[in-house]
Protein backbone atom coordinates (compact mmCIF):
# COMPACT_ATOMS: atom_id res chain seq x y z
CA UNK A 1 0.00 0.00 0.00
CA UNK A 2 2.71 2.07 1.04
CA UNK A 3 4.20 1.71 -2.40
CA UNK A 4 1.35 2.60 -4.59
CA UNK A 5 0.68 5.72 -2.41
CA UNK A 6 4.14 6.85 -3.40
CA UNK A 7 3.66 5.82 -6.86
CA UNK A 8 0.60 7.89 -6.70
CA UNK A 9 2.15 10.69 -5.35
CA UNK A 10 5.10 10.87 -8.00
CA UNK A 11 2.30 10.52 -10.89
CA UNK A 12 0.29 13.66 -9.19
CA UNK A 13 3.31 15.52 -9.82
CA UNK A 14 4.52 14.15 -12.90
CA UNK A 15 0.38 15.11 -14.40
CA UNK A 16 1.00 18.03 -15.95
CA UNK A 17 3.75 17.29 -17.85
CA UNK A 18 2.54 13.76 -19.02
CA UNK A 19 -1.04 15.84 -20.23
CA UNK A 20 0.54 17.99 -21.78
CA UNK A 21 2.58 15.64 -23.90
CA UNK A 22 -0.66 13.71 -24.27
CA UNK A 23 -2.80 16.90 -25.14
CA UNK A 24 -0.09 19.19 -27.39
CA UNK A 25 -0.87 19.93 -31.02
CA UNK A 26 1.09 17.94 -33.39
CA UNK A 27 1.00 17.48 -37.45
CA UNK A 28 -1.15 14.52 -38.40
CA UNK A 29 -2.25 13.63 -34.75
CA UNK A 30 -5.91 13.45 -34.42
CA UNK A 31 -7.53 15.85 -31.59
CA UNK A 32 -9.50 14.58 -28.65
CA UNK A 33 -12.30 17.43 -29.07
CA UNK A 34 -14.24 17.20 -25.85
CA UNK A 35 -13.73 13.63 -25.13
CA UNK A 36 -11.02 14.76 -23.10
CA UNK A 37 -13.09 14.06 -20.11
CA UNK A 38 -12.80 10.46 -21.13
CA UNK A 39 -9.26 10.41 -19.57
CA UNK A 40 -10.33 11.43 -16.19
CA UNK A 41 -13.27 8.96 -15.60
CA UNK A 42 -16.03 10.57 -17.17
CA UNK A 43 -17.12 7.98 -19.38
CA UNK A 44 -20.18 8.16 -21.65
CA UNK A 45 -22.74 4.71 -21.73
CA UNK A 46 -22.31 2.60 -23.99
CA UNK A 47 -24.89 1.63 -26.52
CA UNK A 48 -27.29 -1.03 -25.03
CA UNK A 49 -26.22 -0.79 -21.86
CA UNK A 50 -29.12 -2.30 -19.73
CA UNK A 51 -28.58 -5.52 -22.54
CA UNK A 52 -27.90 -9.02 -20.09
CA UNK A 53 -24.55 -9.40 -21.33
CA UNK A 54 -21.94 -7.09 -19.23
CA UNK A 55 -19.14 -5.62 -22.24
CA UNK A 56 -15.61 -7.09 -22.18
CA UNK A 57 -13.14 -4.55 -21.65
CA UNK A 58 -10.11 -4.60 -24.47
CA UNK A 59 -7.47 -1.89 -23.59
CA UNK A 60 -5.02 -1.33 -26.54
CA UNK A 61 -3.11 1.74 -25.67
CA UNK A 62 -2.27 3.19 -29.38
CA UNK A 63 -2.26 1.89 -32.82
CA UNK A 64 0.31 -1.17 -32.92
CA UNK A 65 -2.03 -3.24 -30.00
CA UNK A 66 -5.27 -1.97 -31.83
CA UNK A 67 -4.44 -4.01 -34.80
CA UNK A 68 -3.04 -6.88 -33.11
CA UNK A 69 -6.48 -6.93 -31.19
CA UNK A 70 -8.45 -6.77 -34.32
CA UNK A 71 -8.38 -11.01 -34.61
CA UNK A 72 -9.35 -11.20 -30.99
CA UNK A 73 -11.97 -8.80 -31.22
CA UNK A 74 -13.80 -10.71 -34.57
CA UNK A 75 -13.28 -14.00 -32.93
CA UNK A 76 -14.77 -13.24 -29.85
CA UNK A 77 -17.70 -11.33 -31.76
CA UNK A 78 -18.41 -14.64 -34.17
CA UNK A 79 -18.88 -16.82 -31.18
CA UNK A 80 -21.06 -14.56 -29.88
CA UNK A 81 -22.35 -11.44 -31.67
CA UNK A 82 -24.61 -9.88 -28.72
CA UNK A 83 -21.12 -9.50 -26.80
CA UNK A 84 -20.78 -6.11 -25.75
CA UNK A 85 -16.78 -5.05 -26.41
CA UNK A 86 -15.96 -1.54 -25.27
CA UNK A 87 -11.91 -0.59 -26.67
CA UNK A 88 -10.49 1.69 -24.97
CA UNK A 89 -7.06 3.35 -26.03
CA UNK A 90 -4.82 6.05 -24.07
CA UNK A 91 -4.05 8.30 -27.56
CA UNK A 92 -6.23 9.71 -30.08
CA UNK A 93 -4.16 7.73 -32.82
CA UNK A 94 -4.95 3.96 -31.24
CA UNK A 95 -8.91 5.68 -31.31
CA UNK A 96 -8.42 6.66 -34.83
CA UNK A 97 -7.45 2.86 -35.83
CA UNK A 98 -10.63 1.60 -33.67
CA UNK A 99 -12.76 3.52 -35.15
CA UNK A 100 -11.89 1.40 -38.44
CA UNK A 101 -14.06 -1.68 -36.28
CA UNK A 102 -17.30 -0.18 -36.63
CA UNK A 103 -20.06 -1.32 -35.19
CA UNK A 104 -18.21 -4.07 -33.83
CA UNK A 105 -16.78 -2.26 -31.13
CA UNK A 106 -17.20 1.06 -29.08
CA UNK A 107 -14.08 3.08 -28.34
CA UNK A 108 -13.72 4.98 -25.01
CA UNK A 109 -10.18 6.56 -23.76
CA UNK A 110 -8.53 5.06 -21.14
CA UNK A 111 -9.08 6.55 -17.53
CA UNK A 112 -5.59 7.99 -15.91
CA UNK A 113 -4.11 6.20 -13.59
CA UNK A 114 -5.55 7.63 -10.45
CA UNK A 115 -8.16 4.92 -8.67
CA UNK A 116 -10.52 8.08 -8.69
CA UNK A 117 -10.69 7.98 -12.70
CA UNK A 118 -10.80 4.17 -13.28
CA UNK A 119 -13.35 3.98 -10.64
CA UNK A 120 -15.96 6.47 -12.31
CA UNK A 121 -14.69 4.21 -15.70
CA UNK A 122 -15.92 1.31 -13.93
CA UNK A 123 -19.06 2.46 -12.60
CA UNK A 124 -20.45 4.07 -16.26
CA UNK A 125 -18.82 0.47 -18.21
CA UNK A 126 -19.84 -2.46 -15.60
CA UNK A 127 -17.25 -4.84 -17.55
CA UNK A 128 -17.63 -8.68 -17.32
CA UNK A 129 -13.74 -8.58 -17.63
CA UNK A 130 -10.93 -6.76 -18.63
CA UNK A 131 -8.49 -7.67 -21.38
CA UNK A 132 -4.91 -5.81 -21.80
CA UNK A 133 -2.80 -6.17 -25.10
CA UNK A 134 0.89 -7.20 -24.28
CA UNK A 135 2.05 -5.62 -20.88
CA UNK A 136 0.43 -2.20 -20.06
CA UNK A 137 0.33 -2.35 -16.55
CA UNK A 138 -0.92 0.01 -14.64
CA UNK A 139 -0.96 -0.22 -10.83
CA UNK A 140 -4.13 1.57 -9.91
CA UNK A 141 -5.64 0.69 -12.59
CA UNK A 142 -4.91 -3.12 -11.71
CA UNK A 143 -5.77 -2.70 -8.00
CA UNK A 144 -9.00 -0.95 -8.98
CA UNK A 145 -10.19 -3.21 -11.36
CA UNK A 146 -9.23 -6.34 -9.27
CA UNK A 147 -10.85 -5.07 -6.17
CA UNK A 148 -14.20 -4.26 -8.23
CA UNK A 149 -14.19 -8.08 -8.64
CA UNK A 150 -13.34 -7.90 -12.55
CA UNK A 151 -11.08 -10.40 -13.49
CA UNK A 152 -7.88 -9.41 -15.73
CA UNK A 153 -6.26 -11.08 -18.61
CA UNK A 154 -3.41 -10.09 -20.14
CA UNK A 155 -3.14 -10.83 -23.93
CA UNK A 156 -0.24 -11.32 -26.25
CA UNK A 157 2.12 -10.95 -23.38
CA UNK A 158 5.83 -10.97 -23.74
CA UNK A 159 8.78 -10.01 -21.39
CA UNK A 160 12.11 -9.84 -22.70
CA UNK A 161 14.96 -10.69 -20.61
CA UNK A 162 15.99 -7.02 -20.27
CA UNK A 163 12.58 -5.90 -18.74
CA UNK A 164 12.78 -9.48 -16.40
CA UNK A 165 16.12 -8.05 -15.46
CA UNK A 166 14.57 -4.77 -14.50
CA UNK A 167 11.73 -5.99 -12.64
CA UNK A 168 13.86 -8.54 -10.46
CA UNK A 169 15.79 -4.95 -9.39
CA UNK A 170 12.24 -3.54 -8.20
CA UNK A 171 10.42 -7.37 -7.43
CA UNK A 172 7.67 -5.03 -5.13
CA UNK A 173 6.99 -3.48 -8.25
CA UNK A 174 6.05 -6.79 -9.86
CA UNK A 175 4.40 -8.11 -6.63
CA UNK A 176 1.96 -5.17 -6.41
CA UNK A 177 1.37 -5.35 -10.07
CA UNK A 178 1.36 -9.40 -10.33
CA UNK A 179 -1.20 -10.06 -7.33
CA UNK A 180 -3.97 -7.97 -9.38
CA UNK A 181 -3.78 -10.06 -12.04
CA UNK A 182 -5.51 -13.37 -12.77
CA UNK A 183 -3.98 -14.74 -16.06
CA UNK A 184 -1.27 -13.97 -18.15
CA UNK A 185 -1.37 -15.37 -21.89
CA UNK A 186 2.38 -15.53 -23.25
CA UNK A 187 3.49 -15.11 -26.73
CA UNK A 188 5.97 -17.92 -26.47
CA UNK A 189 7.57 -20.56 -23.57
CA UNK A 190 10.55 -18.06 -22.76
CA UNK A 191 7.86 -15.37 -22.06
CA UNK A 192 6.25 -17.57 -19.87
CA UNK A 193 9.31 -19.00 -17.48
CA UNK A 194 10.22 -15.08 -17.25
CA UNK A 195 6.95 -14.58 -15.79
CA UNK A 196 6.89 -17.48 -13.53
CA UNK A 197 10.65 -16.85 -12.49
CA UNK A 198 9.52 -13.49 -10.90
CA UNK A 199 6.71 -14.67 -9.17
CA UNK A 200 3.80 -15.92 -11.17
CA UNK A 201 2.17 -19.00 -10.28
CA UNK A 202 2.37 -21.49 -12.92
CA UNK A 203 -1.49 -22.49 -12.97
CA UNK A 204 -1.94 -18.51 -14.16
CA UNK A 205 0.25 -18.17 -16.91
CA UNK A 206 -0.46 -20.02 -20.66
CA UNK A 207 1.68 -20.04 -23.73
CA UNK A 208 -0.63 -19.63 -26.56
CA UNK A 209 1.22 -17.83 -29.22
CA UNK A 210 1.55 -14.33 -31.03
CA UNK A 211 -1.56 -13.23 -31.96
CA UNK A 212 0.15 -11.55 -34.26
CA UNK A 213 0.74 -14.48 -36.81
CA UNK A 214 -2.67 -14.79 -37.42
CA UNK A 215 -2.56 -11.85 -39.59
CA UNK A 216 -4.93 -11.88 -42.42
CA UNK A 217 -4.52 -9.79 -45.40
CA UNK A 218 -7.52 -8.25 -46.77
CA UNK A 219 -8.12 -8.70 -50.50
CA UNK A 220 -8.76 -4.55 -50.36
CA UNK A 221 -5.91 -4.26 -49.08
CA UNK A 222 -3.73 -6.10 -51.77
CA UNK A 223 -5.96 -4.06 -54.02
CA UNK A 224 -4.51 -0.92 -52.48
CA UNK A 225 -1.43 -1.81 -53.03
CA UNK A 226 -1.43 -2.59 -56.46
CA UNK A 227 -3.08 0.74 -57.36
CA UNK A 228 -0.24 2.62 -55.40
CA UNK A 229 2.78 0.26 -57.00
CA UNK A 230 1.05 1.32 -60.03
CA UNK A 231 0.97 4.86 -59.09
CA UNK A 232 4.84 4.76 -58.18
CA UNK A 233 5.77 2.60 -61.03
CA UNK A 234 5.84 -0.63 -61.88
CA UNK A 235 8.87 -1.18 -63.18
CA UNK A 236 11.31 0.33 -60.63
CA UNK A 237 13.02 -0.70 -57.58
CA UNK A 238 11.06 0.26 -54.86
CA UNK A 239 11.77 -0.26 -51.33
CA UNK A 240 10.52 0.78 -47.97
CA UNK A 241 11.82 2.23 -44.80
CA UNK A 242 8.79 1.59 -41.97
CA UNK A 243 8.53 2.99 -38.57
CA UNK A 244 11.45 5.22 -38.78
CA UNK A 245 12.84 7.20 -35.39
CA UNK A 246 14.46 10.28 -35.05
CA UNK A 247 18.40 9.72 -36.04
CA UNK A 248 17.53 6.73 -38.58
CA UNK A 249 15.91 8.96 -41.34
CA UNK A 250 19.68 10.20 -41.84
CA UNK A 251 21.15 6.63 -42.07
CA UNK A 252 18.04 5.23 -44.40
CA UNK A 253 18.99 8.17 -46.78
CA UNK A 254 22.45 7.28 -46.25
CA UNK A 255 21.90 4.00 -47.87
CA UNK A 256 19.45 5.14 -50.27
CA UNK A 257 22.17 7.49 -51.80
CA UNK A 258 24.25 4.41 -52.58
CA UNK A 259 21.50 2.48 -54.06
CA UNK A 260 20.91 5.36 -56.36
CA UNK A 261 23.97 4.91 -57.75
CA UNK A 262 23.31 1.95 -58.84
CA UNK A 263 19.86 1.96 -59.41
CA UNK A 264 18.94 5.34 -60.02
CA UNK A 265 15.61 4.91 -60.99
CA UNK A 266 14.46 3.27 -57.25
CA UNK A 267 12.35 4.77 -54.62
CA UNK A 268 12.18 5.08 -51.37
CA UNK A 269 8.72 5.14 -49.23
CA UNK A 270 9.62 6.74 -46.23
CA UNK A 271 7.46 5.90 -43.36
CA UNK A 272 8.33 8.17 -40.10
CA UNK A 273 6.55 6.67 -36.93
CA UNK A 274 5.63 9.63 -35.44
CA UNK A 275 3.15 11.93 -37.53
CA UNK A 276 5.29 14.78 -35.44
CA UNK A 277 7.50 14.19 -37.52
CA UNK A 278 6.30 14.23 -40.85
CA UNK A 279 6.87 17.80 -41.81
CA UNK A 280 10.91 17.07 -39.84
CA UNK A 281 11.45 14.41 -42.52
CA UNK A 282 10.63 16.22 -45.25
CA UNK A 283 12.69 18.86 -44.65
CA UNK A 284 15.67 16.48 -44.13
CA UNK A 285 14.57 14.73 -47.69
CA UNK A 286 14.53 18.42 -49.47
CA UNK A 287 17.85 19.50 -47.20
CA UNK A 288 19.77 16.80 -48.18
CA UNK A 289 19.03 17.19 -52.15
CA UNK A 290 16.36 14.45 -52.12
CA UNK A 291 13.34 14.96 -54.70
CA UNK A 292 9.93 14.17 -52.28
CA UNK A 293 6.61 13.86 -52.60
CA UNK A 294 3.79 13.45 -49.89
CA UNK A 295 1.20 11.26 -49.61
CA UNK A 296 -1.42 13.72 -48.50
CA UNK A 297 -0.34 15.85 -51.37
CA UNK A 298 -2.14 13.49 -54.10
CA UNK A 299 0.61 15.07 -56.26
CA UNK A 300 1.66 12.96 -59.08
CA UNK A 301 4.82 11.02 -58.64
CA UNK A 302 7.08 11.07 -61.53
CA UNK A 303 10.16 9.14 -62.69
CA UNK A 304 12.10 11.94 -61.14
CA UNK A 305 10.67 11.54 -57.67
CA UNK A 306 12.77 9.36 -54.72
CA UNK A 307 11.06 9.78 -52.02
CA UNK A 308 7.71 9.08 -50.90
CA UNK A 309 7.09 10.38 -47.75
CA UNK A 310 4.15 8.29 -46.25
CA UNK A 311 2.55 11.31 -44.04
CA UNK A 312 -0.55 8.85 -43.44
CA UNK A 313 -1.69 6.32 -40.42
CA UNK A 314 -3.24 2.79 -40.48
CA UNK A 315 -1.78 2.58 -44.05
CA UNK A 316 1.58 0.06 -43.25
CA UNK A 317 0.76 -2.61 -44.92
CA UNK A 318 -0.63 -0.96 -48.07
CA UNK A 319 3.16 0.68 -48.17
CA UNK A 320 4.43 -2.28 -47.53
CA UNK A 321 2.49 -4.31 -50.33
CA UNK A 322 3.30 -1.91 -52.85
CA UNK A 323 7.27 -2.39 -52.02
CA UNK A 324 9.62 -5.30 -53.48
CA UNK A 325 11.48 -4.95 -50.05
CA UNK A 326 11.24 -3.65 -46.55
CA UNK A 327 13.81 -2.31 -43.56
CA UNK A 328 12.16 -2.21 -40.03
CA UNK A 329 12.92 1.06 -38.52
CA UNK A 330 13.80 1.61 -34.59
CA UNK A 331 16.59 -0.77 -35.09
CA UNK A 332 20.20 1.18 -36.85
CA UNK A 333 19.99 3.88 -33.11
CA UNK A 334 21.51 1.40 -30.56
CA UNK A 335 19.05 0.41 -27.91
CA UNK A 336 16.79 2.91 -27.68
CA UNK A 337 14.09 1.25 -29.16
CA UNK A 338 14.88 -2.52 -30.37
CA UNK A 339 13.00 -2.72 -33.72
CA UNK A 340 9.19 -3.32 -34.32
CA UNK A 341 7.55 -6.74 -35.95
CA UNK A 342 8.19 -7.76 -39.19
CA UNK A 343 5.38 -10.13 -39.51
CA UNK A 344 3.68 -7.48 -41.77
CA UNK A 345 5.73 -7.64 -44.56
CA UNK A 346 6.18 -12.00 -43.90
CA UNK A 347 2.47 -12.19 -44.62
CA UNK A 348 2.68 -10.63 -47.35
CA UNK A 349 5.30 -12.92 -48.73
CA UNK A 350 8.16 -9.75 -48.93
CA UNK A 351 11.85 -10.14 -48.09
CA UNK A 352 13.17 -7.60 -45.24
CA UNK A 353 15.75 -5.95 -43.83
CA UNK A 354 16.43 -5.31 -40.05
CA UNK A 355 19.14 -2.93 -37.88
CA UNK A 356 20.67 -5.16 -35.27
CA UNK A 357 18.75 -3.69 -32.58
CA UNK A 358 15.65 -5.68 -32.45
CA UNK A 359 15.48 -6.55 -28.55
CA UNK A 360 11.46 -6.22 -28.49
CA UNK A 361 10.91 -8.91 -31.31
CA UNK A 362 14.05 -11.26 -30.72
CA UNK A 363 12.04 -14.46 -31.04
CA UNK A 364 10.05 -13.61 -34.57
CA UNK A 365 13.27 -12.12 -35.90
CA UNK A 366 15.21 -15.11 -35.44
CA UNK A 367 12.85 -17.16 -36.70
CA UNK A 368 12.76 -15.41 -39.77
CA UNK A 369 16.13 -14.87 -39.82
CA UNK A 370 16.59 -19.06 -39.56
CA UNK A 371 14.49 -19.12 -42.18
CA UNK A 372 16.65 -16.59 -44.59
CA UNK A 373 13.76 -14.77 -44.62
CA UNK A 374 15.46 -11.47 -43.50
CA UNK A 375 18.90 -10.25 -43.55
CA UNK A 376 20.35 -8.00 -40.30
CA UNK A 377 22.69 -5.23 -41.27
CA UNK A 378 24.93 -3.56 -39.11
CA UNK A 379 24.72 0.09 -40.16
CA UNK A 380 23.77 2.17 -43.33
CA UNK A 381 26.52 1.05 -45.58
CA UNK A 382 25.89 -2.66 -44.91
CA UNK A 383 22.12 -1.79 -45.54
CA UNK A 384 22.51 0.45 -48.68
CA UNK A 385 24.45 -3.00 -49.94
CA UNK A 386 21.95 -5.39 -49.13
CA UNK A 387 19.40 -3.06 -51.05
CA UNK A 388 21.43 -3.54 -54.19
CA UNK A 389 21.92 -7.58 -53.83
CA UNK A 390 18.54 -8.04 -53.39
CA UNK A 391 17.41 -5.70 -56.19
CA UNK A 392 19.95 -7.75 -58.76
CA UNK A 393 18.37 -10.98 -58.13
CA UNK A 394 14.37 -10.81 -58.07
CA UNK A 395 14.76 -15.07 -57.63
CA UNK A 396 16.59 -14.16 -53.93
CA UNK A 397 14.12 -11.75 -53.33
CA UNK A 398 10.89 -14.14 -54.02
CA UNK A 399 13.17 -16.97 -52.21
CA UNK A 400 12.92 -15.07 -48.84
CA UNK A 401 9.38 -13.46 -49.35
CA UNK A 402 8.32 -17.10 -49.78
CA UNK A 403 9.88 -18.07 -46.28
CA UNK A 404 8.83 -15.51 -44.59
CA UNK A 405 4.93 -16.27 -45.70
CA UNK A 406 6.09 -19.56 -44.30
CA UNK A 407 7.11 -18.76 -41.14
CA UNK A 408 3.92 -17.05 -40.83
CA UNK A 409 1.54 -20.33 -41.79
CA UNK A 410 3.71 -21.70 -39.44
CA UNK A 411 2.67 -20.22 -36.45
CA UNK A 412 -0.58 -19.45 -36.59
CA UNK A 413 -3.48 -20.35 -34.55
CA UNK A 414 -2.92 -18.13 -31.29
CA UNK A 415 -6.26 -16.83 -31.78
CA UNK A 416 -7.58 -20.29 -31.39
CA UNK A 417 -5.97 -20.97 -28.19
CA UNK A 418 -6.23 -17.27 -26.93
CA UNK A 419 -10.26 -18.16 -27.05
CA UNK A 420 -9.92 -20.90 -25.85
CA UNK A 421 -8.04 -20.31 -22.75
CA UNK A 422 -9.71 -17.01 -21.86
CA UNK A 423 -13.61 -18.84 -22.83
CA UNK A 424 -11.95 -21.02 -19.88
CA UNK A 425 -10.66 -17.96 -17.62
CA UNK A 426 -14.22 -15.85 -17.95
CA UNK A 427 -16.36 -18.94 -17.07
CA UNK A 428 -14.21 -19.94 -14.32
CA UNK A 429 -13.81 -16.04 -12.76
CA UNK A 430 -16.48 -14.30 -14.47
CA UNK A 431 -17.63 -11.78 -11.41
CA UNK A 432 -21.05 -12.03 -9.84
Amino acid sequence: MLIRWFYTLLLSLAAPLLLYGLYKKKAGKPSFGPRWKEHFGFTPVIANQNTALRPIWIHAVSVGESIAAIPVIKALKAQNPEQPIVVTTTTSTGAEQVAKLGDLVEHRYMPLDFSWCVKGFLKTIKPSAMLIMETELWPNTLASVHDSGVPIIIMNARLSARSAARYRQFQPIFNLLARNIDHVLCLHHDDAERFKALGMKEQNVTVTGSIKYDIEISASIKQQARDLRSQLGAQRPVWVAASTHKGEDEQVLEAFRFVLQKYPDSLLILVPRHPERFNQVEQLCADTGFTCVRRTANAEVSADTQVYLADTMGEMLIFQGAADITFMGGSLIGDAVGGHNLLEPAALGKPALTGPSFYNFTDITEQLCSANAVWICADAQELGLMLTQLFASSEQCQSMGSAALNVVKQNQGAVAKTLTALNHQLSTQAPA
